[in-house]
């Protein structure tokens, strides 16, 4: 199935672009005959990306901190007067400093402004004169598994990447819902990804995780398949044990278990069972 907004000419703006799944999407989307903009708060992994890129006369970069709405809108205008359109978006910036329930408050700042703030100031902002043009588009926000099962450890990541799932959906029903739209949303929801993010001081890939460019691979192809929920398996977790890990989850309120009972020792085994099951 082709995809009517990743067609040669149409223009993509990547959040979070300079390195990681960001880049990777950047460098398939040139591939597809995209014109593609860059958009990192790090202008030095900026200047990098465009390195790595090499002399792409369809590829701009644009420093911007995803959490001031004045500086996307900056890069909005800015893409639409060097590209004259705007088909893709993909807000993918995201950081994970770390966070503790009573730790410090500047981390779950960091956190909810960047990944979850700058999602929605990202559709807030591109997504109008998206709308206005009349032609095929995409919103591709990126999630996470912490934001479905919400694993203990991490509680501001958890909380901004699950609010990116209830905004994307909730965009999404907003989109459908319009007459003729033609522009739609979709949730990316990556697997173990090596990554800057996840590399935690490792010069090498661990066997168990997927690179980014097998993760943007896996994106295309579910997009092609209209696909809202793009739940990335790796090499470790393959999508049936993601189904159960996600279901159970939604189990614990039905069943008014402990919360995170995964996680709670007089339920271990039963989560075994049923993961056998």
């Amino acid at each position: 199935m082709s995809i009517a907004a990743l067609k040669p000419g149409n223009v993509a703006v990547i959040t979070g672009g300079a390195s990681g799944i960001g880049l990777a999407a950047a460098r398939k989307f040139l591939a597809l005959g995209l014109k593609v903009c860059i958009v990192d708060r790090d202008a030095e992994r900026l200047m990098q990306a465009a390195s790595d890129l090499g002399d792409v006369q369809d590829c701009l970069i644009a420093p911007c901190d995803v959490g001031i709405p004045e500086e996307l809108r900056n890069v909005e205008q800015t893409v639409r007067e060097h590209f004259g359109r705007i088909d893709v978006v993909m807000n993918n910036a995201g950081i994970q400093p770390g966070s503790q329930i009573f730790g410090a408050w500047e981390n779950w700042d960091q956190v909810l402004t960047v990944n979850l703030l700058g999602v929605i100031h990202g559709t807030q902002i591109f997504a109008p004169n998206m709308l206005a043009q009349g032609t095929p588009g995409l919103i591709i926000n990126t999630g996470s598994k912490q934001g479905i099962t919400t694993p203990p450890g991490d509680p501001a990541y958890n909380v901004a990447k699950a609010g990116v799932k209830v905004f994307t959906e909730a965009l999404q029903h907003e989109l459908r819902s319009r007459k003729d739209c033609q522009v739609t949303a979709h949730l990316l929801i990556p697997g173990f990804v090596f990554t800057g993010l996840t590399a935690k001081g490792r010069a090498d890939k661990p066997e168990g995780a997927w690179t980014p460019e097998q993760t943007v691979d896996f994106m295309i192809e579910r997009l092609g398949q209209g696909d809202f929920y793009i739940l990335c398996p790796d090499n470790e977790v393959a999508r049936g044990l993601d189904e159960k890990r996600i279901a159970w989850a939604a189990q614990d309120i039905i069943e008014n278990r402990p919360p995170l009972s995964r996680w709670h020792p007089d339920y271990g085994e039963r989560f075994a069972t049923f993961v056998r099951s």
